[in-house]
């Protein structure tokens, strides 16, 4: 049995981690801001992450085997996770996300190759190999603003935010620290808050057309009870450093708009965009779908995205869309 501690873990793959934690005879609490209550049989504490004395005070002399942060977002939350919990963990995972490889978000220069737009909508473009973990290593890229032509967007915050936070904990290492790196999560109906595999099955289930790249590149995919169980794997190892987690079997947009296709008994339509331009959520017009052969060499089994995704669909597209 472990003392673990979990930072968020009040919905989706969190709340799963948690539930399959206790169930697994694990002594879990659950920190957050009181924004929702834990199952039974796990502990709370009420904190705001951010606020370092405040964190202090609600922690008081516990300690734990196992901190597995799901809400780090920026190099501040980063700073105060490290200095709190130095000599009261034995090891610190922090869900981190495929985001950190996106080229259209790094910092310009030689990270990764130039993604030439080629093929159509209808013929995916060739796949370059998938990124390794070893392909981006945060504590050693410049901390600078977007490049020129860059917007600092929503995904350029978030991407960053990410690729800040790991390079905190791997600069200075306070304890044995794990970065999961994600891949895109789907499945679970209402629990998949986020409405992009929603986006899909609406759409052409009505038959309004996709916005989708002229050139779509594959990307990585993960079941939401996978990623769980990923976490739950990674809290009871002892291998640090970052690890992709992510099904096998990275797929294009016109594959994904194909298996909704499926379920909802509609062919898709598509809008073709242009390089650079906004389209549907997992639409990409540059390369950074990930390799899985850390995270498999260390004894975790993935599913095949084609083997899960049409159930993802399928509870997908049975939710009301007020419950999303």
């Amino acid at each position: 049995m472990k003392r673990i501690l979990v930072i968020g873990g009040s919905r989706y793959f969190g709340k799963t981690l948690v539930t399959r934690a206790r169930d697994a005879g694990h002594r879990v609490t659950v920190l957050n801001r009181g924004s929702a209550a834990p199952p039974p049989g796990v502990g709370r504490l009420v904190a705001d992450r951010e606020d370092e004395e405040g964190l202090r005070a609600a922690l008081g002399s516990r300690g734990f085997d196992v901190v597995v942060d799901q809400v780090c977002y920026t190099p501040l939350q980063a700073a105060v996770a490290r200095r709190v919990f130095a000599g009261r963990t034995g090891r610190y995972v922090m869900t981190s996300t495929m985001e950190v490889y996106d080229p259209a978000t790094l910092p310009a220069g030689p990270h990764f190759p130039a993604t030439a737009a080629a093929g159509s909508a209808t013929a995916p473009a060739r796949a370059p190999a998938p990124v390794t973990e070893a392909s981006l290593d945060p504590a050693r890229l410049p901390l600078v603003p977007a490049a020129p032509g860059r917007a600092p967007g929503p995904a350029y915050a978030y991407a960053e935010g990410k690729r800040r936070a790991e390079a905190v904990f791997l600069r200075e290492p306070a304890f044995p620290y794990v970065g999961v790196r994600a891949a895109h999560v789907l499945g679970g109906g209402p629990a998949e808050f986020t409405g992009r595999l929603a986006h899909y099955a609406d759409r052409i289930g009505a038959g309004i057309p996709v916005a989708v790249h002229e050139a779509p590149y594959a990307t990585s995919f993960i079941h939401h009870q996978e990623m769980a169980e990923f976490l739950l794997r990674t809290a009871q190892q002892t291998f640090t450093g970052t690890v992709n987690a992510a099904s096998h079997g990275a797929l294009d947009v016109i594959a994904l708009c194909e298996a909704v296709a499926e379920q909802v008994g509609r062919s898709p339509r598509y809008r073709v965009v242009g390089p650079g331009a906004a389209a549907s959520p997992f639409s990409f017009d540059r390369a950074y779908a990930m390799d899985n052969g850390r995270a498999s060499a260390l004894g975790f089994r993935f599913g095949r995205v084609t083997d899960w995704l049409p159930g993802a669909i399928a509870e997908t597209a049975a939710t009301p869309r007020a419950a999303l």
